[in-house]
């Protein structure tokens, strides 16, 4: 298979409405396109890595799939607890290296694989066919399997469909036209997706000085990094944030550096403060995009 950039929505703050288009749940996973030749299925990531050693559970399940196809969809574990999509539990599942540790946690919470293309079958590239032909042929593709695999729903009406979303805290909604052929990137208008604003409950763990000034501040959540945030800062918590105790290291919170702070002049706090953030998504190495702080512990906002 040639690589190629999948087609992604467009990010705008409506639902459009007419014939034209449908509405589907954005899932809160990991992008992953799946080509089957033969019984030899290989998995891709959104950049074309590599991840059958991510997903031997889609692997193995696609082997029992043989035909000539390209599937696209997310990857996604769900919540046992909330029934919902888990980003933290994929994200943990993505930082695993081990044989034995993947294999583990595949046992323990396995990958659902969420089908909502077919760009190739028997040798025929669909891309350039419009996206209902294309989902009609993933459903004959598709009508018998079972779990791990589950076709994307349609919805109709997009706008009660964000009413649901929104109530039950889902990720957002993806509204797709009809007649759309499979472009790369996001170089159209032909799906568009609409997000509902993350809040998170984080720790505060060290403040990033530039120029001698407080800068930003470094987030946590549990073990893991989840970005720095700056926006809601004032100057007054500027100014009691200047005042905290400091004095702890890096490696008082995690083993080696976070990409995003090498080279950065961080002061860890002796005390973590508790924050809560609001966010835009979760980026595909577990970053929350577009982070502002809504709360935090002891510091007038």
């Amino acid at each position: 298979m040639e690589p190629f950039t999948p087609m992604s929505p467009v990010a705008e703050d409506r639902i459009p409405a007419g014939p034209a288009w449908i509405h589907q749940l954005k899932w809160d996973g990991y992008r992953l396109i799946a080509e089957v030749r033969g019984a030899v299925p290989k998995l891709y990531s959104k950049r074309m890595l590599p991840q059958n050693a991510s997903y031997p559970e889609l692997s193995a399940a696609l082997a029992d799939k043989p035909g000539d196809y390209i599937l696209d969809g997310e990857a996604v574990i769900l919540d046992p607890r909330t029934g919902k999509p888990s980003f933290q539990l994929m994200q943990q599942r993505g930082k695993l290296l081990g044989e034995r540790q993947i294999e583990a946690s595949a046992r323990r919470h396995p990958v659902q694989f969420i089908l909502f293309d077919l760009l190739r079958e028997g040798g025929e590239d669909l891309r350039g066919r419009p996206y209902a032909e294309r989902r009609e042929r993933l459903l004959r593709l598709t009508q018998s399997w079972e779990a791990p695999f589950y076709v994307a729903d349609e919805f109709e009406d997009g706008d009660a469909l964000w009413d649901w979303v929104a109530a039950n805290g889902w990720e957002g909604v993806v509204s797709k036209k009809t007649a759309s052929a499979y472009k790369a990137g996001k170089e159209h208008h032909d799906w568009i997706k609409r997000k509902t604003v993350h809040h998170m409950d984080v720790e505060i763990v060290g403040i990033i000085w530039k120029e001698g000034r407080v800068s930003s501040l470094v987030m946590r959540k549990g073990d893991l990094y989840m970005g720095r945030v700056s926006s809601g800062l004032n100057d007054k918590a500027k100014a009691a944030l200047r005042a905290l105790p400091v004095g702890l290291s890096r490696a008082d919170y995690w083993d080696s550096t976070p990409e995003g702070l090498r080279g950065a002049e961080v002061r860890w706090l002796v005390a973590p403060l508790a924050g809560r953030v609001s966010g835009r998504e979760m980026t595909e190495a577990g970053l929350l995009r577009h982070p502002k702080l809504i709360d935090l512990e002891g510091i007038p906002l």
